[in-house]
């Protein structure tokens, strides 16, 4: 809307014309939604502390049973934010701005069922069902991308200048993959106050800066990185985003007053997924959310070690419950997983200069 009425006004205004760049639409973008969130935030706390009590998930430690009745649903508060935020500072015209809405939403309704089963049925959906939902959402994104904004298929391969795989159609299937993927190791990852939220920050912040220079032509062919016309929305987008996760986390750190949900975890991990696609940098992803890749990968090992030899890897998983059982607070696993999340943060961008 803002960037829309200064085009009607700048000739009236020269003034108006500052909205034009994307500079100042990014920091207005994350100003907003910092703005937003603590405006609204205690609100939206009490509305959800009356209807969107939460129990703690299952396989936890025992600690965690004082966390009962924490409200949750605050993806849903950010997501609220993000879409009032795109519509002020995005420019609407622009395809790329449509599709990302579509994948922020989409999963997010998903994870909205999720939650609403949990707090109303004490059980979430069906994981088969939540699992079909998912690809069903990714396929969607995913076919809107390739065939309305025409993609460059080839993958971008880190350390690498003129190694470029060509993906073709099979491009689809691994863009789901890629979306799927990332949205459920953030959401295993939300099982501490503020530790999901610490590295979706990072990782933003990072994709941001890709975004801005994968949307400039000399930038990106300095770099050996894809150009991507309007990849710079995905800039705009990714500091609404860290806008309101900070703005989240003002509520979420220990003790929380306010849960993420599924709701927040699928969407934002959806978000960043996608984020990482379109400007094909996707491999990437692998190092710069490394904290979410090492979740994962020990909800899978221990699962496969405890079927193969009926023995656990860990005291229980993911590998942050393991922390907590060997004796670890809380607040210092979140902010050591913050430290290593900033660190990846930095490694990732020192790729694109080491090709």
């Amino acid at each position: 809307m803002i960037y829309h009425l200064s085009q009607n006004l700048q000739n009236h205004a020269s003034f108006f014309n500052v909205f034009h760049y994307v500079s100042v639409r990014v920091i207005g973008a994350l100003l907003t939604a910092l703005f937003f969130s603590f405006l609204f935030g205690s609100w939206f706390i009490r509305f959800c502390q009356r209807y969107f009590q939460s129990n703690v998930r299952e396989y936890t430690p025992q600690t965690h049973v004082m966390k009962n009745n924490t409200p949750t649903m605050g993806g849903l508060f950010m997501i609220g934010i993000f879409l009032v935020n795109s519509f002020l500072w995005n420019d609407l015209s622009k395809p790329i701005v449509w599709i990302f809405l579509l994948c922020i939403v989409s999963f997010g309704l998903i994870g909205f069922l999720d939650d609403w089963y949990k707090i109303f049925y004490k059980k979430g959906i069906n994981a088969s069902l939540k699992f079909k939902l998912q690809i069903a959402s990714a396929a969607i994104v995913a076919l809107s991308w390739f065939f309305i904004l025409a993609p460059d298929t080839r993958l971008c391969m880190p350390f690498f200048k003129f190694f470029n795989p060509d993906l073709g159609y099979f491009i689809i299937p691994w863009a789901m993959f890629i979306m799927v993927a990332t949205s459920n190791a953030v959401n295993l990852t939300d099982g501490l106050d503020g530790l999901a939220t610490g590295p979706l920050i990072f990782n933003f912040s990072t994709f941001a800066l890709i975004s801005y220079l994968a949307g400039h032509k000399l930038f990106a062919h300095y770099l050996y990185i894809p150009f991507v016309p309007g990849a710079t929305e995905l800039t705009i987008f990714a500091a609404t985003l860290i806008g309101a996760l900070v703005g989240f986390l003002w509520y979420n750190t220990y003790p929380a007053q306010i849960f993420m949900g599924d709701v927040g975890a699928l969407s934002f991990g959806a978000g960043l997924a996608f984020s990482a696609l379109i400007v094909r940098q996707e491999l990437l992803l692998l190092m710069c959310g490394g904290v979410f890749v090492l979740e994962t990968m020990s909800v899978i090992l221990q699962v496969a070690s405890f079927k193969l030899y009926g023995k656990r890897l860990f005291k229980m998983a993911p590998i942050h419950h393991h922390f907590e059982l060997i004796g670890w607070k809380e607040t210092k696993i979140t902010v050591r997983f913050w430290i290593v999340s900033f660190i990846l943060a930095l490694l990732t961008l020192l790729t694109l200069k080491i090709r």
